[in-house]
């Protein structure tokens, strides 16, 4: 298609999906809203393409408006239903409209991450050639201040990296002294197939309503989740005041 296909055998094929719909409560038809004078899912996409150990990365959607301006810049759509509770689930069909395999590697990549580094996504997939990996995600070092905010999640994990929860809330919390031992997940997810086909089949847990972290509906199934740190960072964009800080961000890289 238009990737590097992965030539590290021990690693299954690995394909990006990108979920994205035009209705946003806080940022609407934020997909499209153009940044350095080409829509998100633009940036996204190429960022994407650019990591040499995917097999694929496609665009899946249920808006024709999305649709239309993904095919402008020739990227790869896959069309799904309108019903989707979650991207998670918008994934999962465009992976069966695939065919890919069991053992495959679905990595979920959120539409909103137009600054991602492509390294962050073969940091992600790494861990794979183990063949009792089953699900991965990434974290990385955050400050006391940023954990305190519960739009920010944090994980805490195994000496073996075995996620054990992740919350909205501070975690671990210091009872005695003040400590900035805070890792802050990054929502970027890969699922072997057969993986991600069971956790859209059990549905949203009990945990997962609480804290609405649909992670969590893995370690409530006992699925275990692989947490890969990583020296790189992402920002997402949430509302459109965030733009001009990932223009910034572009611009600079243009510049290298």
């Amino acid at each position: 298609m238009m990737t590097a296909k992965n030539h590290q055998n021990s690693i299954p094929d690995c394909h990006a999906i990108i979920p994205a719909r035009y209705q946003s409560s806080r940022f609407p038809g934020k997909p499209l809203a153009d940044i350095c004078g080409r829509p998100m899912i633009w940036h996204v996409f190429e960022r994407a393409r650019q990591c040499p150990v995917l097999s694929s990365v496609v665009l899946a959607t249920d808006d024709e408006r999305i649709r239309s301006v993904a095919e402008k810049y020739d990227i790869p759509v896959a069309m799904t239903r309108q019903d989707h509770p979650s991207g998670t689930d918008r994934v999962l069909e465009a992976a069966q409209k695939m065919n890919l395999p069991a053992e495959s590697v679905v990595i979920n990549i959120q539409g909103d991450e137009p600054v991602l580094e492509p390294a962050m996504l073969t940091e992600l997939v790494q861990p794979f050639n183990k063949p009792e990996i089953r699900a991965t995600t990434l974290a990385g070092p955050i400050s006391a201040r940023q954990a305190a905010s519960p739009d920010q999640v944090k994980v805490v994990f195994a000496p073996d990296g075995t996620a054990l929860y992740f919350s909205r809330s501070p975690v671990p919390f210091h009872r005695q002294v003040s400590n900035d031992n805070f890792y802050g997940h990054i929502g970027i997810y890969a699922f072997r197939m057969h993986v991600l086909e069971k956790f859209v089949g059990l549905g949203p847990s009990r945990l997962e309503v609480t804290e609405k972290l649909e992670q969590l509906r893995l370690l409530e199934n006992n699925i275990p989740v692989h947490v890969v740190l990583t020296d790189y960072q992402s920002i997402a964009v949430d509302r459109p005041e965030d733009i001009h800080v990932v223009e910034q961000i572009v611009l600079e890289t243009m510049k290298r």
